[in-house]
């Protein structure tokens, strides 16, 4: 497998790490990760791999790194010897920065992805993957083996799939893992039909968004619930440069949104 032969959703991984590598050497940078760099050089290190994504869209994904960081560490305080689930893991090197000497991750994502993966990322001991589509709910098993405390990861998936595919993978998390937390980025239905208008992203790989979810709150309907919402304009981010001027239209602001949930009401 190349990155040439992925295709679709698959193909948008390239972006995430693109970011991710291009932020890390930056003086004034919010996170740090050389192992995405390593990789994103290996493969070539080519500026197309953002598909036409710069300026603040760029700083956004990086925020949006961050902040699952954020929320993955403050489980792992609560329970060092947790369980991190990364769905959608692509070439996310997120193991390294979140590891502490006790972190077991385990990342899902499609066939193809995890054979490219294997290629830069190979699994080890406490990081291992899992080659299945999220929505095969049979990769679940492999997480209740585990027997852990456990934070499902979902960066940059869910927006692919409407709420009628993503709510029997909810709501099974829920009935198997009433202790867990999920933690997933979403966006508005609005903001759904402008980025399927204009995102070269989009345009590029040839997908769409298709997340119909009008608020997080929705999701609590399905027995979870929602302790904390985060919004990419919640505080003043300098880099956002004027696109921080979203924040003084609070319907626009709270758009696009990291929601973390606990699975059980």
């Amino acid at each position: 497998m190349t990155i040439i032969e992925l295709q679709g959703v698959a193909r948008t991984l390239l972006v995430p790490l693109a970011c991710r590598a291009l932020e890390s050497p930056r003086s004034d940078a919010i996170i740090h990760d050389p192992r995405a760099a390593k990789v994103y050089n290996a493969l070539g290190g080519r500026r197309d791999f953002l598909m036409g994504m710069r300026g603040h869209d760029l700083f956004a994904s990086v925020m949006r790194v961050r902040q699952f960081d954020t929320f993955a560490r403050a489980f792992l305080t609560r329970n060092p010897d947790g369980l991190v689930v990364d769905i959608g893991c692509g070439l996310d090197a997120r193991f390294d920065g979140l590891d502490a000497g006790r972190l077991t991750l385990l990342g899902v994502d499609l066939p193809d992805v995890i054979q490219l993966r294997w290629q830069w990322l190979p699994d080890t001991e406490r990081c291992k993957t899992i080659a299945r589509s999220m929505l095969d709910l049979s990769w679940l098993d492999d997480v209740a083996a585990q027997d852990k405390p456990v934070i499902f990861l979902a960066e940059g998936v869910f927006p692919y799939f409407g709420t009628a595919d993503v709510k029997p993978l909810v709501m099974e998390l829920a009935r198997r893992f009433p202790a867990g937390e999920l933690v997933f980025a979403a966006l508005s239905p609005f903001l759904a039909w402008v980025n399927n208008r204009q995102s070269s992203v989009l345009k590029r790989s040839g997908t769409s968004v298709r997340w119909d979810a009008r608020d997080p709150l929705e999701l609590e309907t399905w027995g979870l619930h929602l302790p904390e919402r985060w919004g990419y304009f919640d505080k003043p981010e300098p880099r956002l440069g004027g696109a921080a001027l979203i924040r003084l239209i609070p319907p626009l602001a709270r758009s696009t949104y990291l929601a973390h949930y606990r699975l059980k009401e």
